[in-house]
């Protein structure tokens, strides 16, 4: 990245009181313009197909494969049935994978789901989605990772299994490791990249000492917990559960599309990098769920609250702290891929000027989206401190795939509204219409499985219509109101040295 220290930044006219609104008002002032060596201050494309790699196999492979596999295993009854749970998983989510490849190819604008809703069905479901986001799938979703990172790393300092780790201590160290990675992700892009590479690296690692050491362990000739495979399955609304939690361990597929604009070559590198990293991360998936039922039988699976350590202490023995420490690893580059991939669904957002635009302002000097990155951590830090954490998980479950369905419902929408829209990929429509049918079926039947969180759900949702029409649409705001929203926009400015993205010429 372009770095302009002893550079002097011409300052930008104040912005028009008229065109600044409130919070989620229009486009953030004019960019300013550095004065020597025309260096521009935007987002640059500086992610190769490797980083691009990691993003989503680091994103993925997260906490999901040490917190769900308990949960799966309580709502199918089975190690049979388990297994076709994660397996059917991995397709769904390669499957909408691929649907978001056409999207992002189609439309190459970070964002993701934002960006293609709004594309397909305009403003309002745009900005809904944005609000669900904003509200529950991006601070639950940190949360829930940077809490497993809490849990893993604080373990090896309470051994004893009757005696679990202050509470408070795990909530810390979530609150440091969100932190943290928010640092480095606003000092610069190229560290956080590097931090996700490393530690995608360690995390893959880390997955397949436990895979090796399952297969030891089945060929030393312990597969009693593999007989009838099929017994004690259960059904009906079970099996929706059984598949939100294996679906929650694949999600994060969607957190390249957030980064479009940033990719090199997204034409190429998109599809590539969702081509190559599904299909891994289900490999992965199967395998170390076979090693954990290999060595767990199925109550010690659904009563551990950190499946890879019990399963340190029944095979390492002296060294099973290798597993808190390497879930730990693990965990640190998921909500590093988090700080990176969503806060740019908030910059997207105001810069479409559905979020008060200093969000989509970029730091002069080290060229990263400051605001946006400093409004997630203090979202996910907040969540932090939210203890019913299964019914946040229904809560991120539902939401997540409703938007997501309807994003790829934008898909089919334009392929009929926009036939000529230029698409460097293009699938046979029958995969995004069994995308949105099973999409469908999940929310319907986790509204049959949990009825009252999905009926939070919603309110929180209809919540977001008195915002968009109070925020967005209502241009003639009180004119104190839109000075007072300048006058913190040009404070906010000064503080921390930033400017509105520069249009690319």
């Amino acid at each position: 990245m372009a770095d302009v220290d002893g550079k002097e930044v011409a300052s930008n006219p104040t912005p028009n009181a008229e065109n600044l609104g409130a919070a989620a008002e229009a486009a953030p002032p004019k960019t300013e313009e550095v004065s020597e060596g025309g260096s521009e201050v935007r987002l640059a494309p500086q992610i190769g197909l490797f980083t691009c790699i990691t993003v989503i196999v680091g994103n993925i492979a997260g906490s999901g494969i040490f917190l769900t596999p308990g949960g799966v295993v309580q709502h199918t009854g089975s190690f049979g049935l388990s297994m076709v749970v994660w397996i059917v998983s991995g397709l769904f989510s390669l499957i909408g994978a691929l649907c978001f490849a056409e999207l992002g190819t189609t439309i190459p604008e970070s964002g993701a789901e934002y960006s293609y809703i709004l594309a397909a069905f305009g403003p309002l479901p745009a900005f809904l989605v944005l609000w669900v986001s904003l509200i529950i799938i991006v601070p639950t979703g940190n949360m829930l990772v940077a809490f497993t990172f809490g849990n893993y790393i604080v373990q090896p300092f309470f051994p004893d299994p009757d005696c679990p780790p202050p509470y408070v201590f795990v909530q810390i160290m979530a609150c440091l490791c969100i932190a943290l990675l928010t640092f480095v992700n606003c000092w610069s892009v190229p560290w956080a990249t590097k931090v996700q590479d490393v530690f995608t690296v360690a995390k893959v690692l880390a997955l397949i000492v436990i895979i090796l050491s399952g297969l030891v362990y089945i060929c030393m000739g312990h597969t009693e917990n593999f007989q009838e495979p099929f017994k004690n399955s259960k059904g009906g609304t079970d099996i929706a559960l059984a598949f939100y939690g294996g679906l929650f361990a694949y999600a994060a597929w969607n957190y390249l599309n957030y980064l479009t604009e940033e990719i090199k070559n997204p034409h190429r590198n998109l599809p590539w990098a969702i081509g190559i990293s599904l299909p891994t991360v289900t490999v992965i998936y199967v395998l170390a769920n076979i090693a954990y039922f290999a060595v767990l039988t199925p109550d010690e699976l659904e009563q551990s609250n950190a499946v890879a350590v019990t399963f340190g202490e029944k095979l390492f023995g002296p060294m099973a702290w290798i597993m808190p420490v390497s879930v730990a690893m693990s965990t640190f580059g998921s909500v590093n891929g988090g700080c990176l991939s969503l806060s740019r669904l908030f910059f997207v957002g105001a810069r479409e000027g559905q979020l008060p635009g200093v969000m989509s302002m970029i730091q002069v000097k080290r060229k990263t989206p400051l605001p946006s990155l400093l409004f997630t951590c203090a979202l996910s830090i907040l969540y932090v401190f939210v203890e019913t954490i299964e019914t946040l998980l229904n809560y991120f479950s539902f939401m997540t795939w409703l938007a997501i369905g309807v994003a790829v419902a934008g898909q089919i929408y334009l392929r009929w509204a926009k036939p000529d829209l230029p698409r460097p990929i293009k699938f046979n429509i029958i995969l995004p219409i069994t995308f949105v049918l099973a999409c469908l079926f999940l929310v319907v039947m986790g509204t049959i499985a949990a009825p009252m969180d999905t009926l939070i759900g919603i309110l929180i949702t209809l919540t977001g219509f008195p915002v968009y029409f109070i925020g967005v649409w209502w241009k003639n705001k009180p004119k104190r109101l839109v000075q007072f929203s300048q006058q913190m926009t040009i404070f906010l400015q000064k503080m921390f040295i930033i400017v509105g993205q520069e249009k690319e010429e």
